[in-house]
Order: C-alpha cells, then sequence, then structure tokens
C-alpha cells in the first residue's frame, strides 16, 4: 500500500513555519535575515464626494500626521477654498505587533452620499459599510454589508 503525500502547498506552509520565508528560497533563514520584508499594494484611488460645497475625501498619509493608523479616516474639504475642515476616523484598524503594520492597513474603497445629503456612506476594503452622520460626524456600522467582527478593525469616534 503507497502512503500518501502531502500536498506541495502544505510541505510549503510547513517550510515557512520551521524555518521562516528562507526555508522556500532554499537558504538558511540567517542568510535572508536583513532582507526588506513585502510590502502592500497601494490602495486603489476613491473617487470624492461633494455635498453642499464640502468635499468628503478618503484622507491618505494620515500616518505622517501622527495619526495611529493609516487608512480609514475620511477629510472634509471646503470645495472653494481647498482647506480642510475636518478630519474623522471611521474605524479603528487593530495591529498585530508580530506582523508589518502597512500589510494590515484597511483602506477606504468606495464614499457616496446618503440619502439626502445629510450622512455618507463608505466601504472599506473588507467590504465592511459604516454611515458617518455628517451633521455629528458620528461613524457607525451599516446594518448592510459583512458583519463588524472586530477582527482588523473597529468602530472608533476621535
Amino acid at each position: 500500500m503507497r502512503t500518501p503525500r502531502p500536498p506541495l502547498m502544505l510541505l510549503g506552509l510547513l517550510a515557512m513555519l520551521a524555518g521562516g520565508q528562507a526555508a522556500l528560497a532554499g537558504m538558511p533563514a540567517a542568510d535572508n535575515a536583513g532582507a526588506p520584508a513585502a510590502k502592500r499594494v497601494a490602495p486603489a484611488p476613491v473617487r470624492p464626494v461633494t455635498i453642499a460645497g464640502i468635499r468628503y475625501e478618503a484622507a491618505l498619509g494620515t500616518r505622517a500626521r501622527s495619526l495611529p493608523q493609516e487608512g480609514g479616516y475620511v477629510a472634509a474639504i471646503d470645495a472653494g477654498s481647498g482647506q480642510e475642515l475636518w478630519l474623522q476616523r471611521i474605524y479603528e484598524t487593530r495591529y498585530d505587533p508580530a506582523l508589518e503594520e502597512d500589510v494590515q492597513d484597511v483602506f477606504i474603497r468606495r464614499l457616496r452620499a446618503g440619502p439626502g445629503g445629510k450622512t455618507l456612506e463608505i466601504v472599506d476594503e473588507l467590504g465592511r459599510r459604516y454611515t458617518l452622520d455628517l451633521a455629528t460626524r458620528e461613524p457607525r456600522p451599516s446594518s448592510k454589508g459583512k458583519q463588524h467582527d472586530g477582527r482588523r478593525s473597529s468602530m472608533q469616534k476621535e
């Protein structure tokens, strides 16, 4: 009777767990210690939404502004002057310290005006939906879309 062989993918996974990514490349882990880690691809551009003379954008570069995470923020900008009026965090991204932060970032994927122009509807890269009340700047999970289980982000009012 022949012994079944494990699938190649399983062998690769076991090799990674045993000796890091270098094991897959056929070299000792120590030889690859200084190699840069893979970076995530830049998020796709998000079309801004203008309501009553205010342009709402998915803010990028928020870490450079000394904010705790990259992504998950909406900026309100005066459409006439270009001056930023406010910045609101829609959700909090929870980072695993064992992983590179940039590969854990969750960006906004889509913005859309809500009914009557009183809210902004937001979808993140994980398909989760949020609604931002433009009068109070209160973000909340939308009842439509994926569940907000907190695995990678949670709601956070700034």
